[in-house]
């Protein structure tokens, strides 16, 4: 019976200097490439996880605005609570309730715009001027406005001039300090703010 022998494999490391079968240039390979359409391929797989991330960042948008949410909320509740207390009046866990439920949605929505666009220079422009209006009205009101008048507008003012100065750049929110304080020295309201 004969013997059958079986090859060896091959353990030796290719040769570095060995030519490919066939030499092509580098101008054809990268032809042939986009015409077979392989790259087209890839980046139509790519598309989806580029809409995940369209997805992810409104998430993340969503979220960084309720961390702003949140705390404006409990500062509108919370001045709700101080005015009540200054003009010796206990408000209720249903007056309480009954101005959040109302002032806080719009407020929610007011936020999650302004926030979302606030690099815009119309934004900033509007938050300027809504900055200067809410300081000028809220001293006003501290200082000559009657209290049924002060307990329903002042909350309000005195949070969206508080986000205001918070989502302004630092020089516009500066400017606004000043024309507000120059109201109130114009008016003459500084003897009845600080006495």
């Amino acid at each position: 019976m004969p013997r059958i022998r079986q090859r060896k494999p091959n353990t030796d490391p290719p040769k570095s200097d060995a030519k490919p079968l066939i030499d092509i240039p580098e101008e054809e390979q990268w032809r042939l490439i986009n015409e077979s359409g392989v790259l087209h391929k890839i980046n139509s797989n790519q598309r989806p996880s580029e809409s995940a991330d369209s997805e992810y960042s409104l998430m993340d948008e969503i979220l960084d605005t309720n961390m702003i949410i949140i705390p404006f909320c409990s500062i509108l509740l919370l001045m709700d609570i101080l005015i009540h207390n200054q003009y010796g009046r206990h408000a209720s866990f249903k007056e309480l309730f009954d101005s959040m439920s109302s002032r806080g949605p719009i407020l929610a929505l007011f936020i999650f715009y302004i926030h979302r666009h606030k690099r815009s220079r119309s934004i900033q422009l509007f938050l300027f001027i809504l900055s200067c209006a809410a300081g000028a009205r809220l001293m006003y009101l501290i200082a000559l406005g009657s209290w049924l008048v002060n307990m329903r507008q002042c909350p309000p003012l005195a949070t969206i001039w508080i986000y205001t100065a918070l989502e302004l750049d630092l020089v516009p929110t500066v400017i606004s300090l000043t024309v507000t304080a120059s109201f109130v020295w114009w008016k003459g309201l500084q003897r009845y703010l600080f006495s």
